[in-house]
């Protein structure tokens, strides 16, 4: 879908509309990192977006970690931020999920599976059992809520079970017990090793 290609997602970060940023790392993220032993994991966030989950990441002293997104202006904006990272314990790449190549033990999910036309769901789900080395995992938080129009777009967990089932062997889906309070109730935790 065109209209949710590069500038589409540049021109929402350059007007600041960013509605699903809550200016902070996701409580259910930095638990789930908080239990992550090894701090050489190499780790990938995808559509990662303004990376509070990153810096959560550096400053618990993780080493290994690649984000990625498709709008520019934010890329080169995250690599002023984390400048005294980038190239050392952080890399930070502009371009197209889908074509990116490469072996993660750890994907993060915040916010980036629900920016992406349905359409593009078994993509993403190949595409993630493609980038995760044997046994590694996909964690994160998708929204267990419908929305009108989009994106965000929502989904179900009945939904993600069927679309998850041929790539991941097991899953854990549960509702978050510690979303923010605008997000109680909406969000599943997903762990899903391939």
């Amino acid at each position: 879908m065109s209209t949710l290609g590069t500038d589409y997602w540049n021109e929402r970060y350059n007007r600041s509309e960013t509605g699903w940023d809550i200016g902070f790392a996701s409580p259910p993220l930095t638990a789930y990192i908080d239990q992550v032993t090894d701090r050489n994991s190499r780790i990938l966030i995808p559509g990662c977006g303004n990376a509070y989950e990153v810096e959560y990441l550096l400053k618990a002293g993780f080493k290994n970690i690649t984000v990625i997104d498709i709008a520019p202006s934010l890329t080169a904006a995250l690599g002023r931020r984390f400048n005294n990272w980038v190239d050392k314990e952080l890399k930070i790449l502009t371009g197209n999920f889908f074509s990116l190549s490469g072996q993660f033990d750890l994907i993060l999910e915040q916010t980036f599976f629900c920016a992406l036309d349905p359409s593009l769901r078994p993509d993403y789900v190949s595409q993630m059992a493609a980038l995760l080395a044997p046994e590694g995992i996909l964690a994160g938080v998708l929204f267990n809520r419908s929305f009108v129009g989009g994106p965000p777009f929502g989904g179900s967990i009945e939904e993600y079970e069927s679309l998850f089932q041929k790539e991941f062997s097991r899953r854990l889906m549960e509702p978050c017990y510690n979303s923010i309070n605008p997000r109680l109730g909406t969000e599943l935790f997903i762990r899903l090793k391939k």
